[in-house]
């Protein structure tokens, strides 16, 4: 292991989600869970996403998990069956987890989600308040995975999120700890834009895709980087890997995804390729984790800003510029008083 990885795991200190939050999301999740059971035609509960997939950031959000509904207890309930829409069998469950829950978390609040009922707690822990989401899911009569109900235009779609769960943590220890890693470090990179560029679900279905056995955290991230590049300029979809739900889409257009996968690879790259120079990697790790890795070459924009705050003269090497080298003195600018003041 070189300087990239070590870096790579500084970065996750940074990143991984709190012990605390992280705990109450389980127990939040449970709680909802273990309640939904008693629901009419219940069959089962499932917990999915980056809460049983181990691939959760800072700050930990929403715990997801889901309701499995017996069609024969509800015929005229979804495609399979009468044609019933979700909204009314979502605002019913809510009724059994609201008072339910609030016996244990007395500000607890059910609302509504995309895809079900959303609990939220009023009880922060570490600064932060982990809500559940619970899919309200119905069998498929003669095909995998389930219905999943979308509450925006209260139709169902086809979905199989425990299935995803299975691949996503498919593998031998080694390979699925290696996954988490570059996931939640996928997750990092994502979330630095304003506009973030791809769902959770699209780069965790990358990470498994492209990562293989026997690779480290810095070769697999940059696999898994430059991979997806290829894929999106190609024009060549995502699909689901549990073959249920449509194709993954992109977040952003295609040019924009695909030049952030590309300038992210080649900073994992040139990290590689420099692997034995600390400052290298950092200076190379910067362009791709910017808001975690300040850039140490002389000429980066915040080793230039950092120099023009030193009292004393300045050198034009010192800023980068070119020519025989000279000192540049300082001034103070008109109209700025004196420190103290």
């Amino acid at each position: 292991m070189g300087h990239t990885h070590d870096i790579l795991d500084d970065i996750r200190s940074q990143i991984d989600a709190h012990a605390e939050p992280l705990a109450q999301a389980r127990e939040r999740l449970a709680l909802v869970r273990s309640t939904a059971e008693a629901f009419p035609g219940a069959l089962r509960t499932y917990a999915s996403g980056s809460l049983a997939q181990h691939t959760f950031i800072h700050p930990v959000g929403d715990g997801d998990g889901g309701l499995v509904l017996d069609r024969r207890v509800y015929p005229g309930l979804g495609p399979d069956g009468g044609g019933e829409t979700p909204a009314d069998i979502s605002a019913e469950l809510c009724g059994l987890l609201g008072p339910a829950v609030r016996e244990v978390y007395p500000n607890a609040r059910c609302g509504t989600s995309k895809r079900g009922p959303k609990l939220t707690f009023g009880q922060p822990v570490d600064g932060q308040d982990p809500t559940v989401d619970l899919v309200v899911a119905l069998t498929r009569k003669d095909a995998p995975g389930l219905w999943i109900p979308n509450l925006k235009n209260d139709t169902w779609e086809a979905s199989d999120p425990e299935r995803h769960v299975k691949l996503f943590t498919s593998g031998g220890a080694s390979l699925q700890r290696t996954r988490r890693r570059v996931v939640r470090l996928l997750k990092a990179w994502n979330k630095q834009y304003s506009i973030p560029g791809f769902s959770s679900h699209n780069l965790t279905v990358w990470a498994w895709e492209f990562s293989e056995p026997g690779m480290g955290m810095a070769v697999a991230l940059n696999t898994v980087l430059t991979k997806a590049a290829r894929r999106v300029d190609s024009g060549n979809a995502t699909v689901d890997p549990a073959g249920v739900s449509p194709n993954v889409r992109l977040l952003v257009p295609r040019d924009t995804a695909s030049r952030r996968l590309r300038t992210a690879a080649a900073g994992l790259e040139e990290a590689i390729a420099h692997d034995d120079d600390r400052d290298a990697v950092l200076s190379a790790l910067s362009k791709v984790f910017y808001k975690y890795i300040d850039d140490p070459s002389p000429s980066s924009l915040a080793q230039k800003i950092s120099a023009l705050r030193q009292p004393g003269p300045l050198s034009t090497a010192a800023l980068g510029l070119g020519g025989p080298s000279a000192a540049i003195p300082t001034v103070r600018s008109y109209g700025i008083v004196s420190e103290g003041r």
